[in-house]
């Protein structure tokens, strides 16, 4: 089960996941902390991606755009169109005459067997949720300290971000 709610204290609206086993929910926007039968719900389902579609209606009414809203695709269809958008990988690597498999195996001897776009994916994720303070400066500097350069920390960040993965307010991140 997922609920889309809101802060009465600041007004920001994310996902609850599974609402009835916690007794409290934390504001992702400014850490108030919320007895979770007192949250306004503004939508339930028990599929994630309707939730998340909603959340994202109630945004945009909250922001007078409703038009704008209307005239995107659900959610789930932009992801796959993202997914379709561009080269990938391993289309860059052939193109430029280095063989992709071959990376991928070094790349999994680097990381000792695990596949190397996950860990990528782990670190910045771990950063996200470690950092005091989860400011993209804050991720990356963590990032950095795994031995992940800035620009792909910033670029997995901005990934996992339009996917839905991460939210990004006020300049700090935080993981839905």
């Amino acid at each position: 089960m997922y609920a889309v709610v809101g802060c009465n204290e600041c007004a920001a609206m994310w996902l609850l996941s599974d609402p009835q086993t916690s007794d409290s929910a934390t504001c992702p926007r400014c850490g108030k902390t919320h007895r979770t039968t007192k949250l306004k719900r503004f939508f339930e389902s028990d599929d994630r991606a309707a939730a998340r579609e909603a959340r994202a209606a109630l945004l945009a009414k909250k922001r007078d755009e409703s038009a704008a809203f209307a005239d995107v695709a659900h959610v789930s269809e932009l992801e796959h169109a993202v997914d379709d958008a561009g080269v990938d990988d391993d289309e860059y690597l052939e193109a430029a005459g280095i063989d992709a498999d071959a990376v991928a195996e070094a790349g999994a001897r680097a990381e000792g067997g695990r596949s190397d776009s996950k860990s990528r994916t782990e670190i910045v994720r771990h950063a996200v949720e470690a950092a005091d303070d989860p400011t993209e400066a804050a991720v990356v500097e963590r990032a950095a300290d795994h031995g992940m350069s800035a620009e792909t920390a910033r670029t997995i960040l901005e990934k996992l971000t339009r996917r839905g993965d991460l939210s990004e307010s006020g300049g700090r991140y935080r993981i839905l």
